[in-house]
């Protein structure tokens, strides 16, 4: 493995809970995580499909003032956003 390649369990850190998050949750379908720094978008999705067996369409990525990798990940509309989040703890 190189020096630049992230394990499975490393790309995604944790799933952000914030009111506009929680929002995007019930409207659009979409779930935020904080993710590693190093992580792009190929690897983010891959992560998020073999973590919680679904299927995305598409990811964002962007970093917030507090200096973290912020993703935001547009789940396919044959899963549900919300059941995913409860699973997780969000909801």
């Amino acid at each position: 493995m190189k020096k630049t390649e992230l394990a499975q369990y490393e790309i995604v850190t944790y799933p952000l809970i914030t009111e506009k998050a929680i929002n995007m949750i019930e409207t659009e379908n979409k779930l935020c995580f904080i993710v590693n720094m190093k992580a792009n978008k190929a690897m983010v999705k891959d992560a998020v499909e073999k973590n919680y067996k679904i299927k995305v369409d598409s990811v964002k990525i962007l970093n917030d003032r507090k200096g973290r990798k912020k993703a935001i990940v547009k789940i396919n509309e044959k899963f549900k956003a919300d059941e995913i989040a409860t699973k997780l703890g969000v909801l």
